[in-house]
C-alpha cells in the first residue's frame, strides 16, 4: 500500500479510481484528482506548500514533485503525463502537456497546453513555455511549435495508456 502521510494538519486527498503504486509516497497538502495513476518509488510532496494534480494525470516511476516553503506551489491540470525520473519543483503545467523523461522543471516555470519538455531538459525558474511548444535542453530552449491536434493525440494516447496500466494492477489478486 502506498504511503499517506498528513503533515502540518494536512491530509492528502487522492480522488477515485486513482491508482498509487505499493511504494509511491503522498505527503501533506496534496489533492489528486480522479483516474490518476502514480507509479513506483514517485513521491509526492505535500509539505511545505500545496500540490494539486487534476484529472487522468501519470505520474511515472521515480518522479519527484516538490514545492517551496511559502513561495511556490504545483498545479498540474487534466490529461497530463510526467515521464520517467521527472522532477517538478513549484511549477505550473496545463492541460495536455508532456514532460519527457528526466526533465527538470523548476520553481514558477509555467508548462502551456499541448507543450512538451523534451526527455532530459531543463526548464529554469519562471520560463514559460507556450502552448504546443517543444522545448529541450539545458537549460531548456524553444524548439519548434507542434501542430496542436498531433500533440493532443499523442499526449491523450500516453495518458489513456497510462489510465490502462494503472486497471491492470487493480484487478491483479493480491
Amino acid at each position: 500500500m502506498a504511503l499517506i502521510i498528513p503533515v502540518r494538519g494536512f491530509t492528502p486527498a487522492i480522488g477515485p479510481d486513482t491508482f498509487l503504486a505499493e511504494n509511491a509516497t503522498v505527503v501533506g497538502d496534496v489533492v489528486i484528482g480522479s483516474e490518476c495513476s502514480i507509479w513506483f518509488n514517485a513521491v509526492i510532496r505535500g509539505d511545505v506548500n500545496s500540490i494539486r494534480i487534476g484529472n487522468r494525470v501519470n505520474i511515472q516511476d521515480g518522479s519527484v514533485l516538490h514545492t517551496l516553503y511559502q513561495k511556490s506551489t504545483i498545479e498540474i491540470a487534466d490529461d497530463v503525463s510526467i515521464g520517467h525520473n521527472v522532477t517538478i519543483h513549484g511549477a505550473k503545467i496545463a492541460p495536455y502537456a508532456l514532460i519527457g523523461m528526466g526533465a527538470v522543471v523548476m520553481d514558477d516555470a509555467e508548462v502551456g497546453e499541448g507543450a512538451i519538455v523534451a526527455a532530459g531538459a531543463v526548464v529554469l525558474s519562471r520560463t514559460k513555455i507556450g502552448a504546443h511548444e517543444l522545448w529541450g535542453g539545458a537549460p531548456a530552449k524553444f524548439i519548434k511549435k507542434v501542430d496542436p491536434a498531433q500533440a493532443k493525440e499523442l499526449n491523450q494516447k500516453i495518458a489513456h495508456n497510462y489510465l490502462m496500466y494503472s486497471k491492470w494492477y487493480q484487478t491483479e489478486d493480491k
